[in-house]
């Protein structure tokens, strides 16, 4: 017998709800900073502000990009997708983290060409842009941060704006140092240390989507302790074909084999995905397994030994 239960349509309805509302607040309050620092930048010729505003660009890119995959996973199953469009959040996350390579590669040739010839940069106007901007990220990663789960795709969104935060910090210190020593060198100087976190930022986010796209193991869960779990409830004997993959990235899954002792409490289909929704993780929480399908067979017909665990 089998047992094939998918617990995530109601509850990931209600997270895609909160989700798609902290992007759209985001996206538009973004959008209207890029267009204030493109010009900021322009009228006081700072490249940190113009490095930043190429930065805002993929903010609003990544943040539009991530709207519309969180509006695909929301779609319901078809004979062509039966699971959906759960992967859009993933390529999703995907494309932001080549956006940010890209960004972070164009700041530092473009920081490079600045340091060889400095121009003249007025201070005080690319503070006052800088320090709104600061504020316009920091409420936009808050509103972001409260509603991303476990999501890679909201996870982009917080880490664009995180990264564009910090960035526009260090171009506040630029417009000090330029105030008060003339030192428009720091100015590109910043932008390459903007870049590099930009660099950081996105192979992160690129290692963690290959990781899911991978069917890796979900992060924070342990295939061991899943597998203890199952042993552990009453009348199991054997788990083997053991896998662990996630459809989207907060959107974990589990398939195995089990064998059981006729005629114990786990005999019954329904006592086993209790038990296994119930399993520990490193984090100390509850797995929270979305999708899960168990082939449940009488411990007789099993040639198997007690663990054949192949964590995904």
């Amino acid at each position: 017998m089998s047992v094939v239960q998918h617990r995530h349509d109601h509850d990931h309805a209600v997270i895609r709800t909160g989700q798609r509302g902290a992007l759209v607040f985001a996206l538009i309050l973004n959008a209207a900073f890029l267009v204030g620092e493109v010009i900021g930048g322009i009228a006081f010729h700072s490249l940190a502000l113009i490095a930043d505003a190429a930065h805002m660009f993929t903010d609003v890119f990544a943040l539009a990009i991530a709207l519309l995959a969180v509006g695909l996973t929301t779609r319901p199953s078809t004979a062509r997708h039966t699971f959906g469009l759960e992967r859009a959040e993933v390529l999703g996350a995907l494309v932001n983290g080549l956006a940010l390579l890209a960004a972070g590669g164009w700041i530092i040739v473009e920081a490079l060409r600045r340091l060889g010839s400095p121009e003249d940069v007025r201070g005080g106007g690319v503070l006052v842009v800088a320090l709104i901007g600061v504020a316009i990220n920091g409420v936009s990663a808050i509103v972001l941060q409260r509603s991303s789960g476990s999501s890679l795709n909201m996870r982009a969104a917080v880490m664009h704006q995180v990264t564009d935060a910090i960035g526009l910090a260090g171009t506040c210190v630029a417009a000090i140092a330029i105030i008060e020593w003339d030192a428009t060198w720091t100015d590109p100087a910043v932008s390459i240390g903007i870049a590099l976190l930009v660099l950081y930022s996105g192979g992160r986010l690129l290692a963690d989507t290959v990781h899911v796209l991978l069917e890796g193991t979900p992060l924070g869960m342990n295939g061991e302790e899943v597998e203890a779990t199952l042993l552990a409830a009453p009348g199991v004997e054997a788990v083997h074909h053991l896998h662990l993959w996630s459809l989207a990235s907060d959107v974990p899954a589990l398939s195995a084999h089990v064998c059981v002792v006729m005629n114990s409490p786990c005999s019954c289909p329904a006592a086993i995905p209790t038990r296994c929704r119930a399993c520990p993780t490193r984090c100390a929480a509850p797995c929270a397994i979305s999708v899960l399908t168990l082939d449940i067979k009488p411990a007789s017909q099993s040639a198997y030994p007690q663990s054949t665990m192949e964590p995904r």
